[in-house]
């Protein structure tokens, strides 16, 4: 039987043929490696062919951040990612100054070729994200004010969420609400959507959301919540009564995201305390999300093999905590490939050298990391 990587390789012909060298052998019963790939060791490799494969078996959604412009233009990566991955989460191609040029028009040219891509490939598709204060199209400022805000937000949703109702597995409805240093007792972020709606954006968000799309998972989704420090210890209270004033007043929230964002070079993590926190949620009746995992290699030396080593660790010690939690349903990297990472540009190592984040390097070859990944997904309790 045909893979997904092979049935794309020949949907495409030829212009895929390049491909071919990254073809793996045969695999026999269980989805075993045959022949690891010759610079990972048996452990690291783990004997698996993908990471959606072995996630699955767990009953975890295993996928990854991509968008247009590197599915549609590069074979090699997008055969790799249809290898590897269950889910498609759109890194830039839902927010809103990918899908607004102007107050009254969308544009879902894009979108809509992603949305074709994930059910051509039976993929699931994650929705990233309805209501964020960035990613802002530049006529945002100059437009919403106090009067029209509440029909903007409200339009927007509807347009979007309402576009592919049925497709999505989940949304993440409001995106990075909480901003501790921002000084409101309540831990809330001063975005213009707080200032022109007050708290209460949040739950119309949600609600909106629900009437769009009912059959979507409805997520609020955050990052700095993992290590055992001041702000982090902070923003995860702030978290939970963020949570608890929306369960109070009936919003229609059903998951958690937590980004995950982790630094190799990091020494203040917390087993018990990350685990307490996601019993919290838990308890709370929500499904977990880790929505975009990646682990920065910032500070780690120049040497390559202990720089993979120390990233795989950090992949490592960290699923095993959160895969312990039965509420977390999902696990999704901020990208798949080295060859497409945010962390390149947005903070990049202070010698030069490229940074080595995500489970397979810029040549679409396996890291150390990925078979960390895949070792956590297979030691993980079923869901």
């Amino acid at each position: 039987m045909l893979s997904r990587r092979r049935l794309f390789h020949v949907g495409l012909g030829a212009a895929v043929a390049s491909c071919a060298s990254l073809e793996k052998q045969s695999f026999g019963a269980g989805d075993r490696l045959q022949n690891p790939h010759p610079s990972l060791t048996a452990s690291a490799t783990a004997g698996f062919t993908s990471l959606a494969q072995v996630a699955a078996r767990k009953n975890i959604l295993y996928g990854a951040a991509s968008d247009y412009a590197m599915l549609s233009s590069d074979a090699a990566f997008a055969a790799e990612y249809l290898e590897n991955c269950a889910a498609l989460v759109p890194e830039n191609g839902l927010k809103w100054r990918a899908l607004r040029p102007s107050p009254e028009q969308f544009d879902f040219t894009k979108s809509d070729w992603l949305f074709n891509f994930a059910e051509t490939h039976n993929l699931a598709m994650r929705g990233h994200a309805l209501v964020w204060h960035l990613s802002m199209p530049g006529w945002f400022k100059e437009t919403v004010n106090r009067r029209n805000a509440e029909s903007s937000l409200v339009r927007h949703i509807e347009a979007v969420a309402g576009r592919y109702a049925g497709k999505v597995h989940s949304w993440d409805v409001v995106n990075e609400a909480i901003e501790i240093p921002d000084g409101r007792s309540d831990g809330l972020r001063n975005t213009p959507w707080l200032e022109f709606l007050g708290e209460d954006y949040i739950d119309l968000s949600f609600r909106v959301a629900e009437q769009a799309d009912p059959t979507a998972l409805r997520v609020y989704n955050d990052y700095g919540l993992q290590y055992d420090t001041t702000s982090h210890n902070a923003k995860r209270g702030a978290a939970l009564n963020l949570l608890e004033r929306m369960q109070a007043k009936g919003t229609p929230i059903q998951a958690f995201g937590i980004q995950s964002h982790l630094r190799a070079s990091e020494t203040r993590f917390n087993a018990e305390k990350l685990r307490r926190f996601l019993r919290d949620i838990a308890s709370m009746g929500l499904k977990i999300l880790i929505t975009e995992l990646d682990v920065s290699d910032q500070g780690l030396p120049a040497d390559l093999e202990d720089r993979d080593r120390r990233v795989a660790d950090a992949y490592r010690a960290y699923l095993d905590v959160v895969l312990d939690e039965p509420a977390v349903i999902a696990v999704l990297t901020w990208g798949l490939s080295d060859r497409y990472t945010w962390l390149a540009e947005f903070k990049p190592r202070e010698d030069g050298l490229p940074v080595r984040p995500l489970p397979l390097d810029e040549n679409l070859e396996r890291k150390l990391a990925w078979g960390a990944i895949a070792q956590a997904f297979d030691q993980a309790p079923a869901r």
